[in-house]
This record gives structure tokens, sequence and C-alpha cells, in this order.
């Protein structure tokens, strides 16, 4: 089967489309417009809302335990040889990998190989993300659209319109998922956040951050970051674990807030920060189970819980995080359903992480459902982006609208 057609047999398995038949002449009356559509000489109708989920359910059940340990690993090796991605996919076979700055050729096309190689099978496409922030945080060199610097003084709707203009350029790359939207708020200049934040007031910071999930819509998987925020807890992540004792309540008025318009957007990742609200769990909310209940339970989330860089742990300097499997299998018990890892990595850390997995199943440290559950989101997610065709190659002389 061609790579044309195995995209459409995708889309077909993710929808849930069934052909009931051969119509030889129906009418416009005859077919009821709101459960089916006429498609030639066969009759489509869609499946139930939560159909994608039964099928990704059903297709975890199958997967070997190794299968479903690998598919919630987003891994990273920093090259653009083409033939080395590939083979980095198919050796380890995660679900994911993220394109950091050593993975972005020069020029738009030259883009589109890469993430062609590291797609192995177009019918199920692995989550290829991105930090496409914008301004500070920006890996594709093309992207000239307004940064959080600039869209926190302007109206949310320059915010949803920069955004949609970003997931334009992420899609064009063959690039599923945006690690773009950060919500954490902060009016301190002098906080790490801040020149990449987009409001220095809850309520402004709420309303920038849903006009960019809504800017995004489905050119590109959007993601909020860093949960719960890093406003209130002062230090950077990348070099120790930032820490603040403000209360759950307090939070739920403040740095909550543009976490909660995200989630109320539809936004369908939410991205878990190393940072620690002492006085709701001492451990960083990446390994903490209770801020997966206060994100689920609380906010709502329905989505794809994913770690920030794991290598960021072990970069804290804590002892106790410096065992990058244990950090992964950690944030895996916590709730997370993708974990990813940067710092630190080389071809085969993605590799000893799955053993790590299968490992803590198997002696029952990780408990086996909890990892199902974690890969039927990945796999639906995965499925949905097949759907959409993303695990097709952009047409390379297509020229932006606008």
């Amino acid at each position: 089967m061609d790579v044309a057609r195995r995209g459409m047999a995708a889309a077909t398995v993710a929808l849930g489309l069934v052909a009931i038949g051969v119509m030889p002449s129906a009418s416009a009356e005859e077919v009821d417009p709101s459960s089916s559509a006429e498609v030639g000489a066969v009759r489509v109708e869609a499946a139930a809302e939560d159909g994608v989920h039964d099928q990704a359910v059903r297709a975890v059940a199958a997967m070997s335990l190794r299968e479903r340990a690998a598919s919630v690993v987003m891994g990273h090796i920093p090259t653009t040889d083409t033939a080395a991605l590939r083979d980095y996919m198919a050796s380890s076979g995660i679900g994911g990998f993220i394109l950091m700055g050593a993975n972005i050729p020069g020029s738009e096309s030259a883009l589109r190989d890469v993430t062609t190689a590291l797609t192995l099978d177009p019918a199920l496409p692995p989550l290829i993300a991105i930090d496409q922030e914008g301004g500070d945080v920006s890996r594709l060199p093309w992207d000239g659209f307004p940064s959080s610097l600039e869209l926190k003084d302007a109206p949310p709707a320059a915010a949803q319109d920069a955004f949609a203009a970003r997931a334009a350029l992420v899609q064009r790359g063959g690039i599923g998922v945006n690690f773009g939207i950060v919500a954490d708020e902060t009016d301190d200049p002098g906080s790490f956040i801040y020149r990449r934040s987009l409001g220095t007031t809850p309520d402004a910071a709420a309303e920038r951050v849903a006009a960019a999930v809504a800017g995004e819509g489905g050119a590109a998987m959007s993601t909020l970051k860093h949960f719960p925020g890093h406003g209130a807890a002062p230090g950077d992540s990348h070099e120790g674990i930032p820490s603040t004792d403000m209360s759950k309540d307090q939070w739920a008025g403040s740095d909550g807030v543009p976490f909660a318009a995200g989630i109320d957007a539809d936004a369908p990742l939410l991205m878990f920060g190393h940072l620690a609200y002492t006085a709701v769990d001492a451990a960083p909310a990446s390994l903490s189970p209770e801020w997966h209940r206060i994100a689920r339970e609380d906010l709502g989330f329905e989505g794809i819980a994913v770690t920030d860089d794991l290598g960021m742990l072990e970069a804290s300097g804590d002892p106790r995080y410096r065992d990058p499997v244990a950090n992964a299998v950690a944030a895996l018990s916590a709730g997370n359903d993708l974990v990813l890892g940067v710092m630190f990595s080389d071809a085969r850390s993605a590799t000893r992480i799955v053993d790590g997995i299968v490992a803590a199943v198997e002696s029952g440290t990780l408990p086996a459902e909890r990892l199902d559950e974690a890969a039927a989101r990945v796999q639906a997610m995965r499925m949905s982006l097949a759907a959409d065709g993303r695990g097709l190659v952009p047409c390379a002389d297509c020229q932006p609208a606008d």
C-alpha cells in the first residue's frame, strides 16, 4: 500500500468512518444530513465521539508490554541526518520525538525531510513536538511572528493571530505538537519566565493563553506549560527545583487561572514543570500525584500530561533525581502520559528508559493499568494526527495564503 493510501486508511480507522453500502441513486432528501454524508456512491457515518479513544484502547490491548512502554516515551538525538533519525525511531520504537535546535536544518523543505524520516508509518505517525513559542524560545528561524514579549501588551486577538500563523509553520514542517504556549504568569521582569509569559496578571495571561489555544486550533496540538506555574516559584528549573509555599487556594486564584483558561479552551496537552508548591506537595509537580489529580479532577483536563525535560531533574543536582530511568518511572506513576528526555540523552537513552518501564511493570512498581491508560491517550492522539493526514508529507511547493 503506498503512502497516500495508508494515510487514507488511517483516517478511516481513526475517525471510525463506516461505509454502509452502495447507493445507486439516492437523492439529497433520502440522506439525513445530521447523521451521514453521501460521498460518491458510498454513505459515510461518523463514529461516536469516543470512537477514537475506544479504538486506541483496543490497539493498546493488542500491544506487547514493551510496545506499550515505548509508546509513552518522547526522545531526542541532536542531528539532521535522516538515516540516523529513522534508525533511532526504528530501533527504539518510541512514540514521540522532540525537535531541538540541532534538528532544524536551514529550510522548511529540509525540515520536511527530517520529519518524514521520523515518521516510519504515516498511518500511525509519532508525536513530533517542538518548542515554538516565538521570541526567546524559537526553533524555527523563519518564525517572524510576534513573541510573548510583544503579545503581553497587545489585545488577546493578536495572540490568536500570532499563534495561528505559528501553528501553520509548525504544520508545514510536518510537526504535530507545539510545546509553545507558556501559561506561567509574572509581573517580575527579573524572572526567567517573564519574557516568555503571555501576561503580567492572571486574568491578562488567561485571556491570551485561551486566545493562543484557539489560534493554533487544528493546525498544531497545543500544549500549556509549565503547570502549575513558575511565576510564584522563584528560580530557573533548568538549574534547580524552584519552590514556593503558596497554598492551593492562593494558586487557584492566581497562577492557576491561565492554566484553567487554557484547559477550558481545550488545549490537548499539559506540560508539568519541575517546580514545587510545598504546601500542596513537597515533590516537583512533574512527579506529584496530587498535582495530576488537581489537573484532572479540579480543572477537568482530559488530554495528555507530559513532563518537562526529565534531564532537568538530573541537572538540579538533587541526588534524589540522579537516575533518569527512575525519574521516568516515577513520572508515569504520578500521572504523566508521556515522558520527555533531552538533556544528557544519547542514542541509547530512550531504550534504557523503555527497559526501565518494562521492569517497573513486571515488578509491580508501576501498575500496568497506569501504563495502559497513558499509552491509550498517546495512541489516540497519534490516530487523530493520522486522521488529519499529519503522517503524510506536506506539499513541498505550497505557498501560504496570507
